[in-house]
């Protein structure tokens, strides 16, 4: 490559589960409506990415469109893929699935709560060392963040600065940019990813440049207010 790779990452619309507040993880369910109109604004915006605000990535195709295989996240790659009128190949990755949650999937937050108060609370103050019974560890997500990373961007020499998007979840994308920045895993907690944003970083040497962060004004006539509490996945 003659020059820095770029990476548009691009977390999944809202989930069902999202709107029932629930755990997610390695659950599958799919996009909500909303999630959908989300998915399709989100493609939308990287279809055209010079129309304001504008999205820093080149106007020509990606390698590749690489996502999770979980439903949400593969549902949003799909609506990006259309938007661009399919000008770069879908490429699922196992190793983008969402954290493990283990017992907590497809709990309620107020169950997950009343059941597991102190698992709860140690995962929200201290995630590098904490997690939900029979999940992952944010250091078995580092490592398939980092196998994902091998084959995301090939190191094929171009004259053109080549570029990739990223379609995936919120636990796993922000273990991407921490690596990415070459930053510890004890802030876990301290990028928070919209649903549906869009976030770009140039790639070369040993620490990436954030570009752009969470960009959602393309979602912000959707009017949507669900998110999660703090510190669930």
């Amino acid at each position: 490559m003659t020059g820095p790779a770029r990476l548009a990452l691009v977390r999944h619309g809202e989930s069902a589960w999202i709107t029932e507040g629930r755990f997610q993880g390695q659950g599958d369910p799919p996009l909500s409506a909303a999630g959908a109109r989300q998915a399709a604004a989100v493609g939308a915006r990287l279809a055209v990415p010079s129309r304001m605000p504008s999205v820093p990535v080149p106007e020509r195709p990606p390698l590749a469109i690489w996502h999770s295989p979980l439903r949400r996240a593969a549902q949003t790659a799909q609506a990006v893929h259309d938007a661009r009128g399919a000008d770069a190949p879908l490429r699922p990755l196992d190793e983008l699935k969402e954290l493990g949650q283990g017992e907590w999937e497809g709990r309620t937050h107020t169950e997950v709560a009343e059941r597991w108060p102190d698992e709860l609370a140690a995962w929200r103050d201290d995630p590098l060392r904490h997690h939900a019974p029979g999940g992952e560890s944010l250091s078995d997500g580092l490592a398939r963040v980092r196998a994902a990373r091998e084959m995301i961007l090939p190191g094929a020499a171009t004259d053109e600065q080549v570029w990739a998007i990223v379609v995936a979840h919120d636990g796993i994308l922000r273990l991407l940019m921490l690596d990415l920045l070459g930053i510890g895993l004890e802030h876990f907690w301290s990028f928070p990813l919209s649903l549906a944003a869009i976030t770009v970083f140039d790639v070369g040497g040993e620490v990436a440049q954030l570009r752009a962060h969470n960009l959602d004004a393309h979602i912000a006539a959707l009017g949507s207010s669900r998110e999660r509490p703090p510190g669930a996945l």
